[in-house]
């Protein structure tokens, strides 16, 4: 499996709890900051559920 590198694009301001405790997992906590990780089924379900407040791109 590849990497992923996942970019926070917009605030969490105005999500809901559970949002903002996914992009503090995935490692992300300012907009523009990012995280590699290694492409699995865990972290895509992870993007899914904040899909409208990030970027993927595949590495």
């Amino acid at each position: 499996m590849g990497k992923l590198r996942v970019t926070q694009v917009k605030s969490k301001i105005g999500s809901t709890v559970r949002q903002k405790r996914t992009l503090e997992a995935l490692g992300l906590k300012k907009v523009d900051s990012f995280r590699e990780h290694e492409d699995s089924q865990v972290i895509r379900g992870m993007i899914t559920k904040v899909n409208h407040l990030v970027k993927v791109e595949e590495i």
